[in-house]
């Protein structure tokens, strides 16, 4: 994935010093408040008789929107900005089956994948979202309904989920179908080691209720790179197969997979209208999610 060029000031933070703090909403409130905060501006600030916030002109803008009597007071141009007229659901739906559990540093997918979410909850529910969780496997594990108040439950229900059974995203998600019947924003985290028309066929279910979804696809460095020498034996997480592999004869035949795995899910989230984004878990969090957002920003104004 291309990222941006960081911004003078930006400290990178260690996803697996992450890992170790422990406390989700600590970590969440200093990636958030401590980078974010003032890179990205929420997507649903509209035009309603509700007043937000200023804040300050950017060249672009709609000068028909600056704030004339506080130029006056400051000599400085600010914007006014207004709520939209009704705040969006966020949901986080997180992959919680035994390949998450997967992790080649201190950090596994899982770790890096509930620390996103609660970065990710904890800067929408400042937007004003109502923010809410789902953790899956081969069925639905926990639900936390989308709410204004549920940032604690949300954070809770994550730092307490745990990996235990195989998964299967398709059936899950035709069961959550009727789930949304307001039209929300849904963050799916996943490793998405299933079949890539199964995974369109799960998207499907959700995206044909007007949701926007946006998918999250967490990989550890290890499962892109491949980085083992000298033959061994690998185990299916979900099944507990053994398989022997001499890796050096493997090596070019399991990138060549992979990479078309990851194309072809990159690929069909195009074609459906969903927002996609790689994360590799060696990948500093806060540097992650400026990308995305970055993209994500220049995406909803183009559409």
């Amino acid at each position: 994935m291309t990222s941006p060029n960081p911004l003078p000031g930006i400290q990178f933070l260690d996803p697996a010093a992450l890992a170790r703090i422990g406390n989700l909403e600590l970590v969440a409130r200093t990636v958030v408040e401590g980078f974010l905060g003032g890179l990205h501006r929420s997507p649903h600030l509209g035009t309603s008789i509700d007043f937000a916030e200023h804040r300050q002109y950017m060249p672009g803008d709609d000068i028909r929107r600056i704030d004339w009597r506080l130029y006056g007071r400051v000599d400085r141009y600010y914007i006014k900005e207004y709520e939209a007229d009704t705040n969006t659901n966020f949901n986080v739906l997180l992959d919680v089956s035994k390949s998450m559990s997967f992790g080649s540093g201190p950090a596994t997918k899982l770790d890096y994948a509930r620390t996103l979410a609660a970065c990710l909850a904890y800067f929408a529910n400042q937007q004003r979202d109502r923010v809410g969780l789902i953790t899956f496997d081969e069925d639905v594990r926990e639900i936390v309904p989308p709410s204004a108040k549920h940032l604690p439950n949300v954070l809770h229900a994550l730092a307490r989920a745990k990996p235990e059974r195989g998964g299967n995203i398709e059936h899950v998600f035709r069961k959550l179908s009727e789930q949304f019947r307001r039209r929300s924003m849904l963050l799916v985290i996943s490793d998405f080691y299933e079949d890539p028309q199964k995974i369109l066929d799960a998207f499907a279910q959700l995206r044909g209720r007007g949701n926007d979804l946006i998918a999250f696809h967490v990989l550890d460095k290890a499962e892109l790179e491949f980085p083992y020498d000298g033959a061994t034996s690998f185990e299916d997480i979900e099944t507990g197969e053994r398989i022997p592999v001499i890796p050096e004869y493997l090596r070019d035949q399991y990138h060549t997979m992979i990479r078309a795995h990851i194309a072809e899910i990159e690929r069909l989230c195009g074609d459906q209208g969903v927002d996609y984004a790689l994360f590799d878990t060696s990948m500093p969090l806060d540097f992650a999610l400026f990308d995305f957002l970055s993209r994500r920003q220049r995406l909803t104004r183009v559409r």
